[in-house]
């Protein structure tokens, strides 16, 4: 094969070929008579296996120590990894597209802070008419929706679970829309005022209507990234609220 066959072959540019030949990830073939280069099968084969290592994200370092590794293989052990490499790409392939079915599918699954899991779209989807035109509500479901992306799905399952039994009677909602409003209304609260009445109140009434299973199992206040972070994207009494709520659950399941 000329280079330009080889490079067809494959699906990559001369330029490309001739870049691996310069790093040394791509032997040189050897020369006719007439001075063209003579490319085979294993060349294709080693160019082939370059370009699906890049693709998976391989620094080029890394992808020369593999085909390192490959020097001593025969052609059939080279061709059956390769198999191996495109039938592993294949499965992640049918499972992304089956995770898009699944929201495509979902009766609001494209929301505002999607895409989400379908177990969350739903509830998301139920919801919706809850806190519509509070900025905390629309805070809590894009955590809601960062806790989604960052679980297993039996964990976000039940995260589903118990967030419906919170919010799945008129009582349930009722609690939810009174502490937004609360929180929302402590949102520009003075952070120099620490004996504003108004978190005392609010954390009474989130304690009310939040499941004591949500609370971190490190503790309230330990050194915990994901609690620093959202703590970080309240206001300064919002984030006292939280922190007195979950001390209130905490304190109510210790023995006395």
């Amino acid at each position: 094969m000329r280079i330009g066959e080889l490079a067809a072959a494959v699906g990559v540019t001369t330029r490309t070929v001739r870049h691996y030949h310069h790093l040394g990830l791509l032997p040189e073939p050897e020369r006719l008579s007439n001075g063209y280069r003579d490319y085979t099968l294993r060349h294709a084969v080693v160019l082939a296996r370059i370009r699906r290592l890049t693709e998976l994200g391989m620094g080029l370092a890394e992808v020369r120590d593999v085909l390192a590794e490959d020097a001593g293989k025969d052609l059939v052990e080279v061709l059956t990894e390769l198999d191996e490499d495109l039938a592993r790409q294949e499965a992640a392939i049918r499972e992304r597209r089956a995770r898009l079915r699944a929201l495509l599918e979902a009766e609001g699954g494209l929301t505002v802070e999607g895409p989400v899991s379908p177990e969350l779209a739903s509830l998301f989807g139920d919801l919706a008419h809850v806190g519509a035109d509070s900025p905390m509500a629309v805070k809590d479901r894009e955590m809601l929706a960062l806790i989604d992306t960052m679980t297993a799905v039996e964990d976000r399952e039940r995260l589903v679970d118990l967030l419906r039994g919170a919010l799945g009677s008129p009582e349930g909602i009722a609690r939810a829309l009174e502490a937004y409003a609360l929180l929302d209304d402590l949102a520009e609260a003075d952070p120099a005022e620490p004996a504003d009445p108004r978190v005392a109140e609010a954390a009474g009434t989130l304690a009310g209507c939040m499941p004591r299973e949500l609370v971190p199992r490190t503790g309230i206040d330990a050194d915990n990234s994901f609690m620093r972070a959202f703590y970080a994207d309240l206001a300064p009494a919002q984030a006292e609220v939280l922190r007195l709520a979950m001390r209130i659950l905490t304190e109510a399941e210790e023995p006395s």
